[in-house]
């Protein structure tokens, strides 16, 4: 049986599923509800994406492919978005990725840059993984293996993705789904890491004690 496809103007974006592991509530207020409000995680964030998207064309580095800003969609799970990098190492597994204009065979290593550093929970890891799925449908190839780049701690760290890992980023997707479907914004959870929430004011008003964006100017700079 053919797999269900999903139309494009049904598609999510697929950085939402970063949102949607760190607070359901805080994915359905951004991309249901179409809240968003900036504080220094957030223009920390912005920055360091546009630096890793500077240029979008191909750099050959011996048999090594890199690009930048690559644009990848699955139809079978609806989502759309950019890679951060993804890197093509020439192969000589049969399986491997075909690139137009270059011969061979290539393995596929997505790479996501992040601010800070390695989190404790799964949202970098499932973002890093639903990529991997959008280039496995769109390349015909199998990919078990990508990277995170934490700024914070100048670490680059290589994630081992697991077909569990693959299942879990697949059903929270439709979860999603079924929440855009219903127009279903969650109850909100009181927890520490609402205070690094941008959305905090807007989620829970009140909650927050000071205005994150007087902070931002005094201390981007160090930040990076």
């Amino acid at each position: 049986m053919k797999p269900h496809e999903y139309e494009e103007s049904e598609y999510l974006m697929l950085s939402g599923i970063q949102h949607f592991f760190y607070c359901q509530r805080q994915w359905a207020l951004i991309h249901i509800e179409k809240e968003w409000q900036e504080n220094v995680h957030t223009v920390m964030g912005n920055q360091i994406h546009e630096r890793a998207h500077d240029s979008t064309a191909k750099e050959k580095r011996g048999d090594l492919i890199i690009t930048r800003g690559l644009r990848v969609a699955s139809r079978t799970l609806g989502v759309s978005g950019e890679c951060d990098v993804v890197e093509f190492h020439k192969s000589d597994k049969p399986e491997g990725a075909k690139i137009h204009s270059y011969p061979g065979n290539y393995s596929v290593l997505p790479v996501e840059y992040k601010k800070g550093k390695p989190k404790q929970g799964y949202e970098d890891i499932m973002q890093l993984t639903l990529e991997a799925l959008c280039l496995e449908e769109m390349l015909s190839t199998k990919i078990d293996e990508g990277a995170l780049y934490y700024f914070q701690t100048k670490s680059r760290q290589k994630v081992a993705i697991t077909d569990d890992m693959k299942e879990m980023a697949c059903n929270a997707v439709r979860t999603m789904h079924e929440l855009m479907k219903k127009h279903h914004i969650p109850k909100s959870n009181y927890s520490k890491k609402c205070n690094q929430c941008s959305l905090l004011d807007i989620c829970m008003p009140g909650t927050g004690k000071l205005d994150p964006n007087v902070y931002i100017n005094r201390y981007i700079g160090e930040l990076l």
